[in-house]
């Protein structure tokens, strides 16, 4: 898994009932865009986040 600043992390509630989680990443702090991954949630929480395998990185939309 790989990101960079400015993408959107999905977390996917891994109960049933629980919400999806989606933030932005804000820093990457691995090598080469691996986690970890500094995330402002969309509820104004920001931590910093191993991402697992319910997780997705959505890429930001790039302008030429």
């Amino acid at each position: 898994m790989n990101a960079t600043v400015g993408d959107r992390l999905l977390v996917h509630g891994n109960v049933v009932g629980e919400r999806d989680r989606r933030g932005e990443i804000i820093e990457v702090r691995g090598p080469g865009g691996g986690p970890p991954y500094v995330v402002r949630f969309d509820d104004g929480h920001t931590g910093l986040v191993f991402p697992g395998p319910d997780a997705v990185v959505v890429p930001a939309q790039r302008r030429p």
